[in-house]
């Protein structure tokens, strides 16, 4: 039988403006709720307006204050992407919290955003890249925390970069680790280089551990009309309280380095229990493949070249 509730206090915030990606489901709707319930004001960028307009009812049902609203936003497309900056641009109000959270994983056939770019380099990692680059003088403005999920994944296989968009040989699994890989490098130089240039952001990275969301599940946009085993066993798992987490379990690592006054720039948070799977957030050692500055910045110039985003010196 599961064991007692694993919850963290959230500080309050009234005055802040959040932005959720991934928010229209799963752990980023939970992430948005809470964000809202603390005070915040929680702007849900989603690529399905009906997907979208149920998380808004759903945390206004939780919560009858809350402050959320929707826009538009699909990240395996740049100009959609850009679109939304502009827009939040337009709107001229600061950025005090960002939670790059939404992603994609394993397609079972390799399949190409808007741009050409395999799917889950292009929307995990790429996407979010200029996100970030667009929203810059926000995030600037409101001196941000900017956490971008990461997941276990990212502590196993390579990027690939010979065959960065995987036109030669697909495989999934081993794409998806290095949309992870490339992203957390890209949270970790992010931090380095406004520590660098004065930017004023603070940039750190967070994994869910293993709980049974809806990554893994049936998505028939991504080539997946069944729920994936690996799902039902972490569903059945996670029922009965076995070394598994919960959705609610899981979001806590990212709303742990998103908003506590504990959590510090350039760390990485995951749940604390055995093998970072589930368990009350923490910090954790950096995964090996994101210990090396040098690949981060190569990560960061091939980001730049291929989004066309590109990030001030100063």
């Amino acid at each position: 039988m599961p064991g007692r509730a694993i919850d963290i206090t959230v500080p309050e915030l009234s005055g802040k403006r959040a932005v959720v990606t991934g928010a229209s489901d799963g752990i980023g709707l939970g992430l948005a709720a809470r964000l809202a319930a603390a005070g915040a004001e929680v702007i849900l960028p989603v690529r399905n307006p009906r997907k979208g307009e149920a998380a808004t009812t759903t945390i206004r049902q939780r919560y009858p204050n809350a402050n959320v609203s929707l826009r538009a936003l699909d990240l395996s497309s740049l100009a959609s992407v850009a679109a939304l900056g502009e827009a939040l641009r337009d709107e001229g109000r600061p950025i005090h919290i960002l939670i790059n959270n939404a992603g994609v994983m394993t397609p079972p056939d390799r399949q190409s955003t808007a741009d050409g770019f395999e799917l889950q380099f292009g929307t995990n990692h790429l996407g979010h890249f200029a996100l970030v680059g667009h929203l810059l003088p926000l995030l600037r403005a409101g001196r941000a925390r900017v956490t971008s999920q990461l997941s276990v994944a990212a502590n196993r296989n390579a990027i690939n970069w010979d065959d960065l968009n995987w036109e030669r040989s697909y495989h999934g699994f081993r794409a998806y680790s290095q949309s992870k890989i490339a992203f957390g490098l890209f949270g970790l130089e992010l931090d380095r280089r406004s520590q660098a240039n004065g930017w004023g952001i603070t940039s750190n990275l967070s994994h869910p551990g293993i709980a049974p969301t809806s990554l893994l599940a049936a998505r028939p946009e991504v080539g997946r009309d069944q729920d994936t085993s690996g799902v039902r066993m972490i569903r059945a798992l996670s029922a009965r309280g076995i070394l598994v987490g919960t959705v609610q379990t899981a979001q806590l690592p990212a709303l742990y380095a998103a908003t506590s006054p504990n959590a510090k720039s350039g760390r990485f948070y995951g749940p604390s229990g055995l093998g970072h799977m589930s368990g009350p957030p923490g910090e954790q050692k950096l995964f090996s493949r994101l210990r090396g500055a040098a690949d981060a910045r190569r990560v960061w110039q091939v980001s730049e070249e291929l989004t066309k985003v590109s990030f001030p010196n100063g």
